[in-house]
């Protein structure tokens, strides 16, 4: 894998990394790929869907850290710790990772874990570290990160509405909360919770906090578990969850009162662009699918085989162009937040988080039309896949909201722009006259 680096970042990545990248893809694809298959086998029925997990995950977590495959999203210089990689050679690592269901769990680089990690480690004061940042980053357990409510349009979260009021040593919490990514494993030991604990304060953006729950506190019920396109994503799952009169202690409290917007902001850059790394190892593996189906001797069409269709020849060096366009754009954006920060590179990670799952989605779907009915079943990776990555045009903020972002960036060039053609205009007037060409009339600009 090291070997494929794209050349235009090959300087940046560090001898460690190059390395750690050969034995990261050797991992997902000896070990994580074949073990994909087995981790849908051994999970539970009904119920027991949110009681249990595979045990094999457990199997390859005991590899993953006998490999140094471990804990490999905190970058380097941003938290002590953090393994030593940049955002930018994390990303070429998730980008493997993105192609096996267990590979990020695997390495404790799974989702909603990994940003949590990531709050608690920026934000976290020394006894919220120790008592859930320790355990998540060793593995043994996990949690849960509650925003999005089903009453209100949580792309924006002023919008939220679930209430912390003070009440002595505690914050008193009531509302509901859905898309708890990750409330459904068994292993799930605390919530990240965003509430509202100042509503008249005047300034929207300091009327929110974010506090740290234990998920079995008193007055938490979990109401049912979500399904995405009919996948309930066991045991991690999605659940809708109320809060009736849930008592948390405010030590609990992260940062402090009115800081939640500004936590959520530093926690969504990094997951954004993390998302869009594994997208873009979604893609390929959608398209190493398409290229062995498509040159299965058994599959012919017409009296040819599929690959000797003008359209599969065209779909693979489109899908080809198009991936690795995607990648570029999301490499930028790791760069530009190692070179800076999150909030100055919040332009790129738009952009990333817009591309990369369009392209995966893009690409999926003309692997699962290669494979005909076969491609909405149970026998590849594909639907799933499919469904899954269709979601992040919505998490962490829908694609309109990131697109009107940068187009009203981009349309504060216009005045810049404006002058500078008009001072265009004046200068090529200036040398039709001294030339004495004949000046033909200028469409109106």
């Amino acid at each position: 894998m090291s070997t494929q680096i794209p050349e235009i970042v090959k300087d940046k990545i560090s001898e460690k990394a190059k390395t750690i990248l050969d034995v990261v893809y050797k991992f997902v694809y000896e070990e994580c790929i074949p073990a994909d298959p087995i981790f849908f086998a051994q999970l539970g029925e009904g119920d027991d869907r949110w009681t249990t997990y595979p045990p094999i995950i457990d199997d390859l977590k005991a590899k993953a850290r006998k490999l140094g495959l471990w804990n490999l999203f905190l970058p380097i210089g941003q938290y002590k710790e953090s393994p030593g990689y940049t955002t930018l050679e994390y990303g070429l690592m998730a980008e493997i990772m993105g192609r096996s269901r267990t590979a990020s769990e695997a390495t404790n680089c799974a989702a909603p874990d990994t940003g949590n990690m990531e709050v608690l480690a920026k934000y976290g004061n020394e006894p919220q570290k120790k008592e859930w940042l320790e355990p998540l980053m060793d593995g043994v357990i996990r949690s849960a990160f509650l925003m999005t409510e089903p009453n209100v349009a949580s792309s924006s979260a002023t919008n939220i509405t679930l209430t912390m009021v003070r009440d002595g040593n505690d914050y008193v919490l009531n509302g509901q909360k859905w898309w708890s990514s990750g409330a459904g494993d068994p292993r799930c030991r605390v919530y990240i919770v965003m509430g509202k604990s100042d509503p008249m304060n005047p300034d929207l953006y300091r009327q929110q906090s974010v506090i740290l729950v234990p998920s079995n506190t008193k007055g938490i019920k979990i109401q049912r578990m979500l399904s995405v396109y009919g996948y309930d994503d066991a045991p991690h799952g999605h659940g809708q969850i109320n809060f009736e009169n849930v008592r948390v202690p405010v030590e609990n409290l992260v940062l402090g009162e009115g800081k939640g917007f500004e936590i959520i902001q530093g926690r969504l850059g990094p997951g954004r662009i993390h998302h869009a790394m594994r997208s873009i190892g979604a893609a390929e593996l959608a398209l190493e699918y398409m290229l062995v189906r498509i040159n299965d001797p058994e599959r012919t069409t017409f009296g040819k085989q599929l690959s000797q269709h003008g359209v599969m020849i065209e779909r693979l060096a489109k899908a080809r162009l198009e991936i690795d366009s995607a990648r570029l754009i999301v490499l930028n954006a790791a760069s530009k937040i190692d070179s800076s920060n999150a909030k100055e590179a919040r332009l790129e990670i738009a952009e990333a988080k817009v591309i990369a799952p369009q392209v995966a989605l893009k690409v999926l779907d003309w692997a699962i039309q290669a494979y005909g009915a076969a491609g909405v079943g149970q026998d590849t990776p594909l639907p799933n896949l499919w469904a899954g990555i269709r979601t992040l045009r919505i998490a962490d903020g829908p694609d309109e909201v990131h697109l009107q972002q940068m187009g009203r960036t981009e349309n504060k060039r216009a005045r810049e722009l404006i002058v500078l053609f008009q001072k265009r205009i004046e200068l090529s007037s200036g040398l039709f006259e001294k030339h004495g060409a004949t000046k033909k009339p200028l469409t109106r600009l």
